[in-house]
């Protein structure tokens, strides 16, 4: 297989660096051709048994916004309530979500029992579905960066809660909720290495058997 050049695999390494999980939105709308082409990454993902499982909602209504907001502020206060002392202050300071702003938000599923791929590579390991699904979220990411757009995954979510207020069929599983949108700022540090909440390692433990 002929490599890329040395200048396209220095951006791609620069692109690397410079996706970050994004919380600050500007309310700046995105324009339907650029989500779509951002979207449109998905077709190119990985699949187990090319099941291509992944199901997308768009969350645009104003009751389907707010009750996805609901939702984080309950699960967020729940999950404070898990801290102690110093780690709590820090939790309590956070940013988590950019839901109050971002002008695109996504919720991505799993379709557990999808016909197609017949089920090839997914009896032994069904999970496969799902890893699948949080491919092709990366590779979405990705894409959104390199056009200039944050992408914030929220995960202080009930998926149970969400997917009844979202109206979707049973098999489907919560994977991924995207904010999604121009960042207030970019920065190739995450926020909360920046905030002190924790380090990010500098070397990549690897183990030999």
């Amino acid at each position: 297989m002929k490599s890329f050049s040395q200048d396209f695999q220095n951006d791609l390494a620069r692109l690397l660096r410079w996706r970050r999980d994004v919380r600050r939105f500007r309310t700046q709308p995105v324009g339907e051709t650029l989500l779509q082409e951002c979207l449109n990454s998905f077709l190119n993902a990985p699949s187990v048994g090319l099941s291509e499982p992944w199901r997308i909602v768009h969350v645009k209504s104003p009751a389907c916004r707010t009750a996805a907001y609901e939702n984080f502020k309950t699960a967020n206060a729940q999950a404070l309530d898990g801290y102690e002392d110093e780690k709590s202050k820090k939790y309590a300071n956070l940013k988590l979500s950019g839901m109050s702003e971002a002008p695109v938000q996504l919720a991505i599923y799993c379709d557990e029992e999808t016909p197609k791929g017949s089920g090839l590579g997914a009896a032994t390991m069904p999970e496969m579905r799902r890893y699948s699904v949080v491919g092709a979220i990366n590779l979405f990411w990705l894409t959104a960066r390199a056009k200039g757009l944050g992408v914030g995954w929220v995960s202080i979510l009930d998926p149970v809660q969400l997917s009844h207020d979202l109206q979707v069929p049973k098999t489907w599983r919560l994977v991924a909720y995207l904010c999604v949108g121009w960042p207030e700022t970019v920065s190739k540090t995450p926020e909360l290495e920046e905030l002190g909440w924790e380090d990010r390692r500098n070397h990549l433990p690897v183990e030999t058997r």
